[in-house]
């Protein structure tokens, strides 16, 4: 059931959180039938003795996964030649960005679809990310250090996008 809900699970970042939470709910079903728990049970911990991520931090880790083989020429010429590294443009070499491994956002048009594009939500993952995680050379480690950041972030608090008057609101900000 888990390779389903992860089946291109990279294609759904920016969705609103209504969206997010029929999947979390397939998780937490998931998640209680692996257990054999009740269904008032409370999830959270099952979810922590699995070791399993919430839906919002397994969208991130395949694509911050997805992102780092474009990086490092594991992935196919299509996506990775959609990313721009900041360090690439001409008139940021003698910046500090110049020798960073920051992605630069691109221009779009509508907000509400315009940032779930692969360029747009592939630089804001990215830029997110420790520049611990972002400079590993090799993908296990980087797999595995992903994971561990992702999973010692509170569990309620996790990037998400709350529909409001059809106005998509980046809520990342917030913590608890």
């Amino acid at each position: 059931m888990l390779t389903r809900l992860d089946c291109g699970n990279a294609s759904l970042a920016g969705l609103p959180a209504c969206q997010l939470n029929r999947l979390q709910f397939v998780l937490h079903v998931a998640a209680r039938l692996v257990c054999v728990a009740r269904k008032y049970d409370y999830v959270t911990p099952l979810l922590q003795e699995l070791h399993w991520l919430s839906v919002p931090n397994r969208i991130t880790f395949k694509l911050a996964t997805l992102i780092f083989r474009c990086m490092h020429g594991l992935a196919q010429d299509y996506p990775a030649g959609t990313l721009n590294r900041a360090a690439d443009v001409d008139s940021r070499r003698r910046l500090r960005s110049g020798s960073s491994t920051a992605l630069l956002y691109p221009m779009t048009r509508r907000r509400t679809l315009g940032n779930r594009a692969f360029p747009v939500a592939a630089a804001q993952v990215w830029n997110r990310l420790p520049i611990t995680l972002t400079s590993q050379s090799s993908l296990l480690p980087f797999r595995q250090q992903l994971k561990t950041f992702l999973f010692e972030q509170p569990y309620s608090c996790h990037p998400c996008y709350i529909a409001l008057d059809t106005t998509f609101y980046d809520l990342t900000f917030l913590t608890l």
